[in-house]
């Protein structure tokens, strides 16, 4: 296996998890640790190639191979399509890890209604489409776990104003659904996820680079987050540790937005990355901010 989960070997055997957007960054990492885990991974995304390459690797590294669906969660008749076609396996699904989204950088008065709209539909509307369409089609009858991936919008989004409204509106949902669906034994929580040195950092604009390069001295943690730490979160979130848990949401962030331009803090830090994913995305224009900085004290 490439890899080293902290959970235990088997923790989810026997069980089909859902991931959305599983072809690239945070998708593609949790599916790997859940594959490792002993899960029946269902991919989603709209790329099929993607993943069936994500397939292959977890595949060549010992697990159970996924099953690929291809889906725009942003489309109603897709999605019933999609979720009907994993349960073709004859068994239901257990887990949802509803983690596709996507938005660009934009000043909100240069945001267009399309563009605002595509955003929300991504980050919004087409999670809750598949977590609807996961609780009709299956959970109802047996109960499950569904953890939304939302990000790091507290105190406002500045240039993303479609993102940090599609997000908060996710947390409301992600609350609101635990209420409806708890009677069936469906838990719903969140994992928000602040800055990480994930594959989707390499979509924004080469101008955006210099900022991502200095935006962990604003984390108390002084470093970015790696793929495999929001991962675990969202295991823990999905296992059965988090039996009483739903409602919530999870922040995996360094502490970002518990800091303070009035309060100074060290230029370096001593915190330690996790790495469990041997397979985790490298980015050339990040060569060392995903990692601990040298100790303060020596």
């Amino acid at each position: 296996m490439v890899y080293e989960s902290v959970f235990r070997s088997g923790l989810f055997a026997g069980q089909r998890i859902v991931v959305t957007g599983g072809g690239s960054g945070i998708g593609r990492c949790t599916a790997h640790e859940l594959a490792a885990l002993g899960a029946h991974v269902a991919l989603i995304g709209r790329r099929r190639e993607k993943l069936l390459v994500v397939a292959d690797e977890i595949e060549r590294s010992g697990g159970k191979r996924p099953s690929s669906h291809a889906c725009d969660i942003r489309v109603e008749a897709e999605v019933r399509a999609a979720v009907a076609e994993v349960l073709e396996a004859g068994t239901p699904i257990d887990g949802l890890v509803n983690n596709a989204g996507g938005q660009f950088l934009s000043p909100m008065e240069e945001i267009s209604a399309n563009g605002f709209d595509t955003v929300v539909r991504n980050n919004l509307t087409g999670g809750f489409l598949m977590a609807r369409e996961v609780f009709v089609q299956s959970m109802r009858g047996h109960g499950g776990a569904i953890v939304n991936v939302l990000a790091d919008m507290w105190r406002s989004m500045p240039g993303m104003a479609h993102s940090g409204a599609a997000r908060a509106g996710m947390l409301n949902l992600t609350e609101t659904a635990a209420v409806e669906w708890g009677w069936a034994g469906v838990r719903v929580n969140a994992v928000a996820p602040g800055f990480i040195a994930s594959s989707g950092l390499a979509n924004y604009p080469v101008t955006f680079r210099a900022h991502l390069r200095k935006v962990h001295e604003y984390v108390p943690l002084k470093r970015l987050g790696t793929e495999s730490e929001v991962s675990a979160a969202i295991v823990f979130l999905l296992s059965e540790a988090a039996a009483f848990i739903t409602g919530s949401c999870l922040r995996v962030d360094g502490g970002h937005p518990n800091a303070r331009r009035d309060w100074d803090m060290p230029d370096r830090g001593r915190s330690k990355p996790f790495r469990g994913f041997g397979l985790e995305s490298k980015l050339d224009f990040l060569p060392s901010d995903a990692a601990p900085a040298a100790d303060p004290g020596a």
